[in-house]
């Protein structure tokens, strides 16, 4: 029977098992956006896990949009993360990039130039972002003209390459939790009239054509997909989700992808106890590998993979506070907890300081 302990091969990357661990943003990067070698010794720490999905990683300066996030558009910043990638596979693991948009998540603060963020539509997102001087209001993001999408297109393609070039074993293109690609896929926050708004065929387009050419320049079996139907994170949502990501999934499996990586819920609790949404449908339309995540433990991650529910299991919070998760889950041993007060401050402490199974 096959449970999370069993060895996985989704498109060309061979997995030790199916814990997967989920990307999380944790502000640790040194000057330019570079990872550190701290980092590297965060991500070596966890490579027991079957595959590790990197912190979000923008693609350009303009696709940041929070401090210290490591990105994967300079030199400087591939030559970083050749450290983490070698110091993972030095530790048996596996680690793809997750390409990282954040749209009209960021602030002219974080911009250069201070130029307006881009969006698919100029609509200012509810609330408050964290920029280098402190919290500051979202601005009324400008609307991408049709005239500069293949420029997109070709940012996402190179910073794939990129990706490649640093070591990775793959890339995951994040199309979730409120960010540009999100935006584009939903009714809410996607108001355009040329063939990338309107239909939810042409609010899925741009998605397609990225993830068409990522495929093309690296290879369709070392790319991944996030998606995330039913999050309001980042003020985004959906007049029809189940719909909206029923025709998304609907038109991956040509693509033969590596895996797609669904959010359930909103972000914290399982999607049940939130919005109506009907997962199994996803898992029917999709005939490549799932994995799921959110809300999951050891006893429901089990269940979903041998159920078929799910190839895989995804942990975040888990993985964050226990570095040894997949030795901890084998033995039924007790697991810490996440200090949350440094999630996103404190360079090692709570990173890499958390406690490792002594017997």
């Amino acid at each position: 029977m096959t449970d999370l302990f069993t060895p996985a091969k989704f498109g060309a990357i061979e997995m030790a098992n199916r814990i997967v661990m989920s990307p999380l943003t944790r502000n640790r990067a040194g000057a330019g956006n570079v990872p550190t070698p701290l980092m590297a010794e965060y991500y070596r720490q966890r490579a027991t896990a079957g595959l590790i999905i990197s912190e979000g990683t923008p693609i350009s300066p303009q696709a940041h949009g929070y401090p210290r996030t490591p990105g994967i558009h300079t030199p400087e910043q591939i030559e970083g993360w050749k450290v983490v990638t070698a110091a993972v596979h030095a530790a048996g693991g596996k680690i793809v990039v997750q390409l990282w948009h954040t749209g009209r998540i960021s602030h002219p603060d974080m911009q250069p130039g201070n130029a307006l963020p881009v969006a698919p539509s100029a609509i200012r997102p509810a609330g408050q972002t964290f920029t280098y001087t402190g919290m500051k209001e979202f601005v009324t993001p400008r609307a991408l003209e049709t005239a500069e999408i293949p420029g997109l297109i070709a940012t996402y393609v190179q910073a794939a390459q990129n990706g490649i070039a640093a070591g990775f074993d793959g890339v995951e293109v994040h199309a979730g939790n409120g960010y540009l690609l999100d935006q584009f896929l939903r009714s809410s926050t996607n108001q355009r009239t040329d063939a990338y708004g309107g239909s939810k065929e042409n609010r899925t387009r741009l998605l397609l054509e990225i993830l068409a050419a990522i495929g093309a320049a690296i290879g369709n079996d070392r790319v991944g997909l996030r998606l995330s139907p039913v999050t309001t994170f980042n003020d985004i949502s959906d007049a029809a989700p189940q719909e909206t990501f029923n025709t998304i999934v609907s038109q991956l499996n040509p693509l033969k992808l590596a895996f797609l990586d669904i959010l359930q819920g909103t972000g914290g609790e399982p999607q049940e106890r939130w919005l109506p949404f009907d997962y199994a449908q996803l898992r029917a339309l999709y005939s490549g590998n799932l994995i799921l995540n959110n809300g999951f433990d050891f006893a429901s991650g089990q269940k979903a993979v041998e159920s078929g529910a799910a190839d895989a299991i995804a942990y975040g919070r888990l993985l964050l506070a226990n570095p040894d998760l997949v030795e901890r889950f084998r033995r039924g041993a007790p697991l810490n907890q996440p200090d949350y007060s440094k999630l996103y401050v404190g360079e090692e402490k709570g990173y890499t300081d958390y406690p490792f199974l002594t017997v």
